[in-house]
């Protein structure tokens, strides 16, 4: 007989051969800054989660850099009056994820900030890309997302993340980025990200739905794990720096063939969906939430994950120190 609960049978022994560990090195943690003065609006379908203008910035950052988390991935919302047809805020020097970037590297340069590099935010109709009757185009759309990335990194982020899905991009942001003098800004590309039902509440608190139909055209297919493996190795040779899948949860398959397959870092984003699902079970008392958001952050990492973007990283850290 194999005698396996030699191993289990006390929690000194499970620590000793305990073989994933999660550690607050491996988080980065999702804000969304608002244009605005003296805001900090919760997001309704996201318990304990906010859209903090620039000025409300210091109550999460101070928050941040006390649990020692690496960094922060920052999402921009503009005034619905500046949203327009080419998103311009996307790429403004005075845009407010500019804005929120230079006053974050000034005054707390010790946090690595990530931006979002996407246009869905910025643009009056809510898509991802430039629109022509209806269409979202691929390739004019890779001149904005290039200007976007340039005007980020400019304003002192620390990596660039391009959500965007539009083929080709990640080419576009390497190159752009390369003639403007910044070589060494790193680029998280959201490689594999699916149209997922998952996403519903970050779009209340990024504001960023779309007007019309959906994403599905540029968006990958849930259905589809081997074509995820295609869009990955592409945004590889095209300068990729680090990968990611997105969402998680139900995509874990996808991560742990792809983290087998390509030698590079791999992040994963536990997405609005897979933290409101849990928010909303443990305010009804049926989950102990701890358990459980400690149970599907070790299942992300085991699949291959060396980074983690989740909305639970400041709890998961309190938890940790405990």
């Amino acid at each position: 007989m194999k005698r396996f609960r030699r191993l289990r049978q006390n929690e000194i022994i499970r620590d000793l051969v305990k073989e994933t560990r999660l550690s607050v090195k491996d988080f980065i943690y999702p804000i969304f800054v608002i244009d605005g003065e003296n805001i900090k609006a919760p997001v309704k379908s996201m318990p304990n989660i906010y859209q903090y203008s620039i000025d409300k910035l210091p109550e999460i950052l101070e928050e941040v850099k006390r649990s020692k988390i690496t960094g922060i991935m920052l999402f921009g919302i503009p005034k619905i009056e500046d949203k327009d047809e080419l998103a311009t805020q996307a790429y403004s020097e005075n845009g407010i994820t500019q804005r929120a970037v230079r006053y974050i590297k000034a005054n707390y340069p010790e946090i690595l900030c990530i931006t979002d590099v996407c246009l869905c935010e910025y643009t009056s109709h809510g898509h991802c890309g430039m629109v022509k009757d209806a269409e979202i185009l691929n390739d004019e759309t890779l001149p904005l997302l290039s200007k976007m990335a340039v005007s980020l990194a400019r304003a002192g982020a620390d990596m660039v993340a391009p959500s965007d899905m539009m083929d080709g991009r990640i080419s576009a942001i390497r190159k752009a980025l390369d003639s403007e003098g910044f070589k060494n800004t790193p680029i998280m590309a959201y490689s594999a990200k699916f149209a997922s039902a998952y996403y519903g509440p970050f779009r209340d608190a990024a504001n960023s739905a779309p007007c019309f139909g959906d994403r599905r055209s540029y968006q990958m297919d849930f259905s589809n794990g081997k074509e995820a493996l295609r869009e990955i190795e592409a945004d590889i040779e095209e300068g990729a720096d680090i990968v990611m899948v997105k969402p998680a949860l139900a995509y874990l398959d996808v991560l742990k063939n792809a983290a087998a397959t390509f030698n590079i870092p791999f992040a994963v984003y536990n997405v609005s969906g897979e933290y409101s699902m849990v928010k909303a079970a443990a305010m009804q008392g049926w989950i102990d939430e701890k358990r459980i958001v400690t149970e599907n952050l070790i299942a992300m990492k085991r699949a291959g994950a060396k980074i983690i973007i989740t909305y639970h990283a400041l709890e998961m850290a309190k938890w940790l120190s405990e």
